[in-house]
């Protein structure tokens, strides 16, 4: 293996550009070139490679987004876009590809395997910690620290004017950053997918902190955890109690910005890891960290496998809110 590849796909998190410049300085320290494809999947398609050196992931450490764009395209989830970007590959000497994103990105890698054997590992870029075979992803403690961030600030306004406020946060289809920042931030609710939430047991929750002298309370909704999210929540909420809620939605606020230290250390960890795993002659599969060890998943258990939300967090965020 002489030359390899590197891509983000699907949405950006905080620490994309630390595993590129892990997967670059690693893999020259290899005695690798290393091309940086731009836009995802697309750029792959349309052939839109870079040569890249150590002095070109210097100072990205410390930035959010990702240095080589992303993209979701269309053109590659046909069989005649993979080809196409097979043979862009192909055509460069790439002999080998890391791809960092989320579920998406790995089954377009899946298949590219599949259909053209080009090997091809990946490591897990994604706020919404929700990929199976890493205890954390790239960019997920960053987000939890925005929004908390931003939970402190409301929760002091809260206060000020006895409100309830409902805040919503990513997470259509997973409760990880939701069920994070409602025990950091002193949530008295906290509403996920995985666990359903009755509107009148909410409102249950606010009158009977308001009965115990509560002021004020704050409701984490994770944007997938009610229908409707959190502004239909505060409306069905409020036939049940006494207070009108207001509505926070935080948005993408929560996949910019500089990443933390710990989004940092584990980018640059997972970045190495992959070049290790190119060079060992694995592909097929993601590179994750449980127990604090590196671990290869094959990407049908990574794509295929739930990973669940920590229950025990669930009811201690419950008994915290008394």
């Amino acid at each position: 293996m002489k030359r390899i590849a590197v891509f983000t796909s699907g949405g950006d998190a905080p620490g994309m550009n630390a595993a590129i410049r892990a997967v670059v300085r690693s893999g020259w320290a290899n005695g690798l070139e290393v091309i940086g494809i731009r836009g995802g999947y697309q750029g792959m398609i349309e052939g839109d490679f870079v040569l890249m050196g150590p002095r070109d992931v210097a100072n990205t450490l410390q930035r959010g987004g990702t240095i080589l764009l992303t993209a979701r395209s269309k053109e590659f989830m046909t069989p005649e876009g993979r080809a196409r970007a097979a043979e862009n590959l192909k055509k460069a000497g790439i002999d080998g590809v890391i791809a960092i994103g989320g579920n998406g990105t790995y089954a377009g890698a899946a298949k590219l395997l599949a259909e053209h054997q080009i090997p091809i590992v990946g490591a897990p870029g994604t706020i919404d910690n929700d990929l199976y075979g890493t205890d954390y992803t790239i960019g997920f403690d960053t987000a939890v620290n925005t929004a908390l961030d931003a939970i402190d600030r409301i929760r002091d306004t809260a206060a000020s004017h006895s409100r309830v406020f409902f805040i919503e946060v990513m997470g259509r289809h997973a409760g990880f950053i939701a069920l994070e920042v409602g025990i950091a931030g002193g949530a008295e609710v906290v509403v996920i997918p995985e666990i359903p939430t009755d509107a009148q047991a909410c409102a249950e929750v606010i009158n009977k902190s308001a009965e115990k002298g509560k002021r004020s309370s704050i409701v984490v909704v994770a944007e997938g955890g009610y229908e409707g999210g959190a502004e239909q929540l505060a409306k069905d909420v409020q036939q049940y109690s006494g207070f009108e809620g207001r509505v926070t939605i935080l948005g993408h606020i929560q996949r910019g910005g500089s990443p933390t230290a710990r989004d940092r250390v584990l980018a640059s960890r997972l970045g190495a890891a992959c070049v290790e795993a190119l060079l060992s002659g694995a592909s097929g599969v993601a590179i994750g960290e449980v127990n604090d060890e590196i671990r290869l998943t094959p990407f049908k258990e990574a794509i295929e496998k739930r990973k669940d939300i920590n229950r025990k967090k669930y009811e201690l965020a419950k008994v915290l809110s008394l």
